[in-house]
């Protein structure tokens, strides 16, 4: 199993486990291979070290401490927004292309108030906004709404 580090080019960083080199090249061929944080598919792999486990050269890192911190903080941040993402999707329910029909719906009392999310055009968006009706934009990548591992 190779674990790899990769980047999307929105600059996210993840890893990824692969059977082989060849079995990463083929999955990006084929677009297999989404950002988790934006849900990109132009997906490049980073040049990592090996993984050893040796307190010495942990110590003796020529890393920079604030570089260190920053992948540190970028890292915390992008686990706080998955664990935002996911807590979404499992108290929403999903109601497709149908977002804006639904929404006006629980506003105005004709179905139950609930936690909705799904598709709306900017010109329906725009719409509810005026009509008083709080929406909010939150693009989730289609790896999260299928079963992750």
């Amino acid at each position: 199993m190779k674990v790899l580090d990769l980047e999307c080019c929105q600059s996210h960083v993840f890893e990824g486990w692969f059977a082989s080199e060849e079995d990463f090249l083929s999955q990006r061929g084929r677009s297999l291979i989404e950002c988790p944080i934006c849900g990109t598919a132009s997906v490049s792999k980073k040049l990592s070290a090996p993984r050893l486990s040796l307190a010495k050269i942990a110590s003796e890192s020529s890393q920079p401490q604030e570089t260190v911190a920053l992948a540190g903080a970028e890292q915390t941040l992008q686990a706080a927004w998955m664990s935002l993402a996911r807590r979404v999707l499992a108290s929403t329910d999903d109601v497709g292309e149908r977002f804006a029909e639904e929404a006006r719906k629980i506003h105005y009392g004709e179905s139950k108030e609930r936690g909705i999310r799904g598709k709306a055009s900017r010109e329906e968006t725009e719409s509810l906004l005026e009509e008083g009706i709080a929406v909010m934009q939150l693009p989730l990548p289609e790896a999260l709404k299928g079963r992750l591992q």
